[in-house]
């Protein structure tokens, strides 16, 4: 039966991928690399009728209770992909209100295969041709296909396509190096730009005249997106609630630790009164002077792979877990059209090619900025800050728990991967290392991961009220700065991506969340035998899987006989 049931996906798959080329290629699978899908209506359709003919027959042809156990979940998370895809194409309409969806085809689509394509770099050229020559097609379709997005979506989706023409104009050649195919390269690439900048009047024209001021998703919408991302019982109310009952906690544990440093940065000034206004004056006056420790937007690179050594070192002395080896996470400055949400990200391996490398890429003030908006902008991505954020999107976060990820030998598991799982993850991994020593007890530090982690909360609120309430812009602004210390580029950036990313945000803090509980449970029932670094290497062991599963699964792995431990 779990033979069946694993044909039956593959079967899927195989299918899914051949109508889907530029996901085959993301995903490591090279066949279609010179490929761009339809994204005309009807193929569009015929496409999402695959995925509800497939949800129909797995019903009907694989019976659940003649499964392994293990097979059962990939079964159930197979279906559950299946049932939230066929939701959002039908509540969730990108291709005709998020001009965004477009950009990753006329520039994901290439650079993809220039930086994460195991192929001879000459076929990866010769495939990158054929690709753009199918590109003008798909800006045909952007402009019939798009009726009225939102504003903030579309003022987005402006400035991403200008860096879009910018990597055709000069990014692509970069990537490409002295290749004998750069005559051909540069011609279709000088054919699509005509098309390019046609699109990008389009865009600020024809388009901004038609979009729509209204953006949020609405309550009943709302609750059954994060239903679907948390794969769990759990409601957007709920969410809430619990978001908002630790946004009180974290700031309590701010203050305390501010109060600490007050002497520090403000010595000979008596610390404010004890009071609401005193706690968050004296919370804002150390965090401004946190800030002022940072580097040169020079040396941002350099800084962060300073940064990732020491916390490599610190992982290994100290057993966190067992690191990824070969090391195959390399730093790189964010290309411009995958800027303006946020300053870095990581670019995982594809799971069909782990071998490949993944790319942590860092964002540097643009250089358009004056003086005063780049100091803001290091202020808010100080020393401190920038170690956080690299725990986060590389040691031991996003970098190790994806390439934990790629060993999955479940196809299901390996392709269909929960974001509130690796969101979880990643601020799990925040606090968990300075509660292991990393930084050696620097108070600084600690504000700022905690600073850092009230973002997170602050999220999960900001993305409910938003979408929920009518919670206008000022009302928005004013929590994210003087309730959630937050700079004003960043809090204005984080509302541009609460109107565009409509659940996301939650993420992070419901799965942080629920594996702060797991750890909590399993640690208690455990006792003296619990083994941090093997604990962590339970978690990271199933792939990306629903934090629901985790916890049967984790238990199964860690409860053997003492004689096995050092095996796992």
């Amino acid at each position: 039966s779990d033979q069946k049931f694993y044909k039956f996906f593959d079967d899927y798959l195989e299918e899914h991928l051949r109508q889907h080329p530029v996901y085959a290629s993301q995903l490591g699978d090279h066949r279609y690399d010179d490929q761009i899908e339809d994204l005309s209506v009807e193929a569009r359709q015929n496409r999402t009728a695959l995925q509800h003919e497939t949800l129909a027959r797995l019903t009907s042809e694989i019976n659940r209770n003649d499964l392994s156990r293990s097979a059962q979940i990939d079964l159930e998370v197979f279906r559950h992909h299946l049932e939230e895809q066929s939701w959002l194409a039908e509540h969730i309409p990108a291709f005709e209100e998020d001009p965004r969806t477009y950009n990753h085809y006329l520039s994901g689509s290439v650079y993809s295969l220039l930086t994460q394509s195991s192929l001879p770099h000459e076929e990866n050229i010769s495939n990158v041709i054929a690709r753009i020559r199918q590109l003008p097609e798909v800006v045909t379709e952007a402009r019939r296909n798009l009726t009225n997005p939102p504003l903030p979506v579309l003022e987005t989706s402006i400035n991403q396509n200008r860096g879009v023409i910018g990597f055709y104009e000069k990014g692509i050649y970069e990537l490409a190096g002295d290749s004998p195919q750069c005559t051909e390269l540069k011609k279709v690439a000088d054919d699509l730009l005509v098309h390019l900048r046609a699109y990008q009047e389009f865009l600020e024209t024809d388009l901004r005249a038609r979009a729509r001021s209204e953006w949020r998703l609405g309550k009943e919408k709302f609750d059954r997106k994060l239903q679907f991302a948390a794969n769990g019982d759990i409601t957007a109310d709920e969410v809430l609630a619990r978001a908002e009952d630790e946004f009180h906690r974290v700031t309590g544990e701010m203050y305390v630790t501010a109060r600490q440093l007050w002497g520090r940065y403000h010595l000979g000034t008596p610390l404010p009164p004890d009071d609401a206004i005193g706690r968050h004056e004296t919370i804002t006056r150390v965090l401004d002077a946190v800030g002022r420790e940072h580097g040169e937007p020079a040396n941002l690179l350099a800084d962060a792979r300073a940064t990732v050594e020491k916390l490599k070192d610190f992982i290994a002395k100290n057993d966190i877990l067992r690191l990824p080896d070969p090391d195959r996470c390399e730093l790189r400055e964010m290309p411009e059209f995958h800027r303006g949400n946020s300053l870095a990200y990581i670019q995982p391996a594809p799971p069909l090619d782990p071998e490949n490398r993944t790319i942590y890429a860092i964002s540097p003030p643009p250089a358009d900025w004056d003086a005063d908006r780049v100091e803001s902008f290091l202020q808010e991505y100080n020393q401190h800050m920038l170690q956080i954020l690299t725990i986060h999107e590389a040691y031991p976060g996003h970098y190790v728990q994806l390439a934990y990820h790629n060993r999955e030998t479940s196809p299901v598991r390996r392709l269909l991967l929960s974001g509130v799982f690796i969101e979880g993850w990643a601020v799990y991994t925040e606090q968990m290392m300075l509660d292991q020593g990393y930084g050696e007890g620097d108070l600084s530090l600690r504000l700022t991961q905690l600073k850092f982690y009230l973002r997170a909360v602050a999220n999960a609120i900001l993305d409910h009220r938003m979408h929920c309430t009518r919670m206008s812009d000022d009302e928005a602004l004013g929590f994210l700065m003087n309730q959630s210390f937050q700079s004003e580029g960043e809090a204005q950036l984080k509302i541009i991506r609460s109107k565009q990313s409509t659940v996301q945000l939650s993420t992070y803090f419901v799965g942080r969340m629920a594996l702060y509980d797991l750890r909590r449970e399993i640690q208690r029932e455990q006792g003296a035998e619990f083994d941090l670094g093997r604990y962590h290497e339970a978690v990271l062991a199933h792939g990306s899987l629903p934090v629901k599963y985790l916890g049967e699964l984790v238990r199964e792995r860690l409860i053997v006989p003492a004689s096995s431990k050092k095996r796992l």
